[in-house]
């Protein structure tokens, strides 16, 4: 079993670095983000992720996945340290908190990273500012086999606690890129690909486009919708029924939609 050490004070310097991290400006400083739970910690295990620091309770029950999650942390060299229940609710800002946490690097976030011919569906997301939609449109891209997410403009942090706990494990398991619509746009043109927007403007039925991969399938902000600009640039623009009384889907439903009607026109193909 691995040497742990133990904290036992609320002014424990690394106590204050973790809480700091639930704020997106030292999130950036330190270049760090915090995933809480036993389930996202081992979904990244799974993915060929470990944490740098591994936090556990004092008090936590025993778990097998965790005696593995801590052996190969503490394998990698990484830390590994226990807090009692008080002091991790003063971490994550919870009052009950979960048993396990763990401090990640960020992952670098360049368009130039992604490799397009790796998926035939890629979702994005223009200036999306719910953190949960954000981690929902991970978890449905997962869901798809996409090769990830791309987000545009001024968007929510997909490394913030609300973000990551949406996403169900999927931020280990997706691409993730930040750039804006002018880096965007070249490099999206500057090889294969079909963009794809959820418009009102002159569309097609969702239902009867023609699909190609690899498709990029890209939303709006969630009550601006996508700027006149950016939807002139598609070269689909496709739109979904509404027969009741609302007049548009959550941004995240409706990539979901678009996601799985895109895969279905795909496989056929």
């Amino acid at each position: 079993m691995a040497q742990r050490r133990t904290i036992t004070g609320f002014s424990n310097p690394l106590v204050k670095f973790l809480r700091s991290l639930r704020d997106k400006k030292h999130r950036k400083r330190e270049q760090r983000f915090l995933v809480e739970g036993l389930r996202l910690l081992t979904d990244a295990r799974a993915s060929g992720k470990l944490p740098e620091i591994l936090v556990m309770a004092t008090n936590r029950a025993a778990h097998p996945l965790l005696d593995a999650l801590e052996a190969d942390v503490a394998a990698a060299g990484g830390d590994v340290v226990e807090m009692d229940e008080a002091i991790l609710s003063k971490v994550t800002g919870k009052d009950n908190p979960q048993a396990v946490a763990g401090v990640f690097p960020e992952f670098d976030t360049a368009l130039t990273n992604l490799d397009r011919s790796k998926a035939p569906i890629w979702l994005v997301a223009q200036a999306m500012r719910d953190p949960g939609n954000l981690g929902t449109m991970l978890r449905t891209g997962d869901a798809v086999g996409a090769g990830g997410l791309i987000l545009l403009d001024n968007c929510a942090d997909p490394f913030s606690v609300e973000a990551v706990r949406a996403s169900m494990g999927a931020v280990f398991t997706q691409g993730i890129a930040q750039a804006s619509w002018d880096e965007f746009l070249p490099w999206l043109r500057g090889d294969d690909g079909q963009l794809v927007a959820a418009s009102l403007r002159d569309p097609c039925d969702y239902r009867q486009a023609a699909y190609e991969a690899p498709c990029f399938l890209m939303v709006g902000n969630e009550s601006q919708g996508l700027p006149e600009a950016y939807e002139d640039a598609c070269d689909l623009r496709v739109t979904m029924p509404m027969l009741g009384r609302a007049d548009s889907l959550n941004a995240a439903i409706a990539a979901a939609v678009l996601a799985y009607e895109a895969l279905a026109h795909l496989r056929t193909a």
